[in-house]
Parts: C-alpha cells; structure tokens; sequence
C-alpha cells in the first residue's frame, strides 16, 4: 500500500510539474501578455474618451511657437495609423506576429494612443473665426452634446465591442470562434450608411468657439471622414456582397448629401 501511495504521490509531483511547465512556456506567457492588452485596451479607450471630451470642448493648451504645423502634423498623424491598420495587407503582416482576436485590441490602442499624443501637443490659437453666445451658443452645445448621444446610439447599433476589440478579444479570451457580425439595417442605418461619422462630424463642428486651431483640425478630420466613408464602403461591398449593394441604392452616406462618395450607389 505505501508504494501505491508513493506512486500515487510521484504522479502527481509529475503532473504539477507538468502543469507548471505548460504555464511558464512561452505561449502561456504570450496568452497572459494578450489577456493584459486587452484590458488595458479598454481601460486606455475610457480614459482618451474623457480627454477626447475636454479637448474638443475646451480646445488645446497654450499655442507654441510652430503650432501649425505641429497643429496640422497631429490631425494627420492621427489618420495615417487608424488607415494603415484597417487595410488588409496590414491585417494579414499583423496576424503573424499576434492572433486575429487582438487586432480589434491593436487597432483600438493605436487610435487612442495617437489620439492622447494630439490632446498633449496640441497648439491653441487665439485666432476665432467665431465666438457665439446668447441663443446661438446655446444651439452649438446643443448639437455637441447631442452629437455624443448620437455617436454612442450608433455604436450601440453596431457592437461598441467590435469598436473598442473587447468582442473579438473576449472570444479569443475563452478560445471560441466569434459569431458573425450582423449586418444593421435598424434605427439610424435606415436614414444613412454611416451614422457614427455623421456623430463624429457633430463632434468637431459644433462648437461656441471655433478658433483657427480647431478649423485645422475639423477641416482634416472632415477630409479624412468623407475619405473614409469611401473605403469603409468599399470593405462593406466586398465582404457583405449584394445585400449591401441594395441597401446603398435606397440609403445614402449621410443624410441630404448626393454627391460623391455619400451619395446614394448607382
């Protein structure tokens, strides 16, 4: 009986060890590394929401000698990575060094990252080219606050976990393939294909004062939202097929506009 019970004792030494093992490989330890990215992702994405908030309510610190171009290089800087990551050649060099599940994790840190670096560099110029107040400021913040109402409703619609990488993460997480994403004809879908841009533009436009700093920056941000309204169409055809061909022919990009890229496909 005492030598089943050592060898009782010897197997389980074995597998403890075993276990340890496992534990301590390098793939564990890559799978923890990818545990604690993800939620730091979505602990950095609640705070640049803040900073993202105070900024483009109260505008940026004291201007610098070369705001301008400090200015103009951050409102650009921002838009170069957030499209380098959502093209698919990036995705498919990304995947090899890290799983698909972490992408959505990648792309959202990236965006928040460059985001806080503008927020922090950020030159402020005394310049307005208009100051409301009375009635018309009130109309401004109006829109403002309404605009992040709209902008969290339309994320809503489409998953605010694909936005931020929790909903791919989480089924990388528990090791499961994730469900297919829904294709949302619902609420403000019917009215336009992008709603969380049309938000995002309320964001920028809206505001009581609008300095010269902030014209640079809504006049970039603009730019680059109608540009990417393009190619997220493009992505949308390519991976939705004829559904989203049919719905683009009764919707427009963004309502009343009939020109472009927004208007309505042909």
């Amino acid at each position: 009986m005492s030598n089943g019970l050592a060898s009782a004792g010897v197997s389980t030494a074995k597998s403890v060890a075993a276990r340890v093992g496992r534990e301590s490989s390098p793939i564990a330890l890559g799978r923890w590394a990818g545990v604690a990215f993800g939620i730091g992702t979505q602990a950095l994405f609640l705070v640049t929401v803040v900073y993202l908030f105070l900024f483009l309510r109260y505008g940026g610190s004291a201007p610098s000698a070369h705001w301008i171009l400090i200015d103009c290089s951050l409102a650009i800087g921002f838009c170069v990575p957030h499209s380098i990551l959502l093209a698919p050649p990036a995705q498919r060099v990304i995947r090899r060094w890290i799983p698909g599940g972490l992408l959505g994790c990648l792309h959202c840190c990236v965006t928040c990252v460059s985001l806080l670096l503008t927020f922090h560099f950020w030159g402020r110029s005394e310049i307005a080219i208009w100051r409301f107040t009375g009635w018309m400021n009130i109309v401004m913040l109006t829109g403002f606050y309404g605009s992040w109402v709209a902008l969290f409703y339309s994320l809503y619609l489409t998953g605010m976990g694909y936005q931020t990488g929790l909903t791919q993460w989480w089924y990388w997480f528990i090791q499961q393939k994730p469900p297919v994403r829904e294709f949302v004809q619902r609420g403000a879908f019917k009215y336009m294909r992008h709603p969380v841009y049309m938000s995002f533009l309320g964001l920028i436009w809206f505001t009581p004062e609008m300095t010269l700093d902030h014209a640079i920056l809504t006049s970039i941000w603009t730019v680059y939202i109608y540009a990417g309204s393009y190619f997220k169409d493009r992505r949308l055809l390519k991976f939705i097929g004829n559904p989203y061909l049919e719905y683009g022919k009764e919707v427009s990009g963004l309502p009343f506009i009939g020109f472009g890229s927004l208007r309505r496909f042909r």
